[in-house]
């Protein structure tokens, strides 16, 4: 039996885009898998963590110069000590840097370190002090990684030529294409019933932090509402952002018209029956959402980072400056008056996103543990 650590800074990461890779290891062979994460699960409205042979809940900080992730490293490295883990997989920025060096003594006796970069914070167009304070670090830390895997194209070329260590390519963590499809015209109308949407509805996922920008997208219906009186923007997540963007919509009188869910764990429903999408993102590695809306059947306008660049490389027509709420609203009013007309472009990104699904991304993973 082999033994398999992975490392993030919450456990919620692990929950939302690590099922694939576990369920990977499970078909290969005899495998313990064990998780160090923060335990954030109350958060997140139900999401379980039930796939882990065993969990730690180790007291990460997402901010990389925390005192508290002091103490975590103690912890972890004494997980890691412990453990005697074959493979230690690390993620996110924080759980990345200290699984690493937790986990460097273990690598010296023979484990594989990985690590998942889900989108590095230096990139074309980032802020110079993202260059100055990461970039040194993830290619210091690279030397202690046996295999990083990136998973979008600009990363990895990047890291290709700059770091000295194995870097691999997948299309991002596996979505599963069962679950995110188009419904049939009474499976929609009876989820709309359920969920008691009315009218014409825009979603907008992710956690409500100030990077996912979902201001703008509140900003763009106070235009399109005076077209679209009976539009809807329904913001599915939770965070830091929910006081700003609920004094945001109040203030522009918009409280019938913008809707914050909460973290949902029925998103393949929304998605299914709205019929746009929209992402609002400063930075993105390669984000979920829009894969997700992809291959349900919807169409996505998205703002410009190299995520959505990449996701949207067929149709940059959708793609809109992080802060042109006007360019955004003349897109969605468009989108929801001539919905028919997109039919194409929404069939053509359905069959892009297919190489994002989880069997296509259990193959590269498979690939890179065992080939």
């Amino acid at each position: 039996m082999s033994k398999v650590l992975l490392i993030a800074t919450v456990q919620s990461h692990i929950c939302q885009f690590h099922r694939p890779l576990v369920e990977m290891l499970r078909e290969h062979g005899d495998v313990e898998i064990h998780v160090a994460a923060r335990d954030n699960l109350a958060e997140k409205n139900g999401l379980k963590l039930d796939f882990a042979d065993r969990v730690f809940d180790v007291p990460f900080d997402r901010s990389p110069f925390s005192p508290k992730n002091v103490k975590a490293y103690r912890v972890l490295k004494k997980i890691i000590r412990e453990g005697h883990y074959d493979v230690i997989h690390c993620n996110t920025p924080v759980g990345s840097i200290l699984g690493r060096m937790a986990g460097n003594k273990e690598r010296k006796r023979g484990a594989k370190v990985l690590y998942t970069a889900h989108g590095f914070h230096f990139y074309n167009g980032a802020p110079k002090k993202n260059w100055l304070i990461y970039y040194p670090i993830e290619k210091f830390f690279a030397r202690k990684t046996d295999i990083l895997i990136t998973v979008n194209e600009e990363d990895f070329a990047l890291a290709k030529s700059r770091f000295k260590c194995r870097v691999e390519h997948i299309h991002g963590v596996g979505v599963d294409a069962d679950r995110y499809r188009p419904g049939t015209v009474d499976e929609i109308e009876q989820i709309k019933a359920d969920l008691g949407l009315g009218g014409q509805n825009i979603l907008c996922v992710g956690e409500l932090r100030p990077n996912k920008n979902q201001a703008l997208a509140v900003r763009a219906m106070a235009s399109v509402v005076k077209q679209l009186p009976d539009a809807h923007l329904l913001l599915a997540g939770n965070g830091s952002e929910k006081d700003n963007l609920e004094a945001l919509t109040d203030r522009l009188g918009l409280r019938d018209n913008v809707v914050l869910l909460g973290y949902c764990t029925n998103l393949e429903l929304y998605q299914r029956v709205c019929e746009l999408s929209v992402s609002c993102s400063r930075r993105e590695g390669l984000p979920l959402n829009i894969i997700e809306a992809m291959l349900s059947g919807s169409l996505v306008i998205a703002s410009k980072n190299r995520g959505h660049n990449e996701l949207l490389q067929n149709c940059a027509r959708f793609i809109v400056d992080p802060d042109d709420a006007v360019s955004f609203a003349e897109l969605i009013v468009s989108v929801l008056k001539n919905g028919s007309d997109y039919l194409p472009v929404i069939e053509s990104n359905r069959e892009f996103a297919q190489k994002y699904t989880c069997s296509f991304v259990k193959n590269e993973l498979e690939r890179i543990y065992y080939g």
